[in-house]
């Protein structure tokens, strides 16, 4: 995968990631890496702390987490948007080890040169959905779609 982004600031919040080059349509854009960690140790620390509206965790499967913000790279960055332009897309291991697991972001749209990477974050969360917490995540993605939390509906 040739670097085709760069991180810098986002009008949607915060960082960003930026396309340097123009990027096609279901093109492999860059690997969410970071510490891999489970459901528990996530859990018992800070870092799955639901009042901050702030992460840098993602969900791998259902034994284990990606920390972006340990050992991770500039896909950490990549901000959400209710009408995004990018997937993230699992790809499981062959030989069925989950911590081998990995996560890759993918083109859903043709994204041109300058143009921001977002993907939908998809985030539930156990607690109810509370107008409070809604606040707290809250989404400034700017899209005329946009839902105003990065929580998604329940199934």
């Amino acid at each position: 995968m040739p670097a085709k982004v760069k991180a810098r600031r986002s009008a949607i919040h915060g960082n960003g990631v930026f396309a340097t080059a123009p990027i096609r349509k279901g093109e492999q854009v860059i690997e969410y890496t970071g510490r891999i960690r489970t459901h528990e140790e996530v859990d018992a620390g800070e870092q799955g702390d639901v009042e901050s509206g702030h992460t840098f965790l993602f969900t791998l499967n259902d034994e284990y987490v990606i920390d972006g913000s340990e050992e991770g790279n500039v896909a950490r960055w990549i901000n959400h948007s209710c009408q995004p332009n990018c997937e993230a897309v699992l790809h499981e291991d062959e030989g069925g080890d989950r911590r081998r697991d990995r996560v890759f972001i993918e083109a859903i749209a043709d994204i041109a040169a300058g143009e921001e990477l977002t993907y939908n974050y998809g985030i539930t969360l156990e607690e109810r959905h509370t107008v409070r917490l809604k606040r707290i995540w809250a989404c400034h993605c700017g899209s005329p779609k946009c839902t105003g939390t990065l929580l998604q509906p329940k199934r």
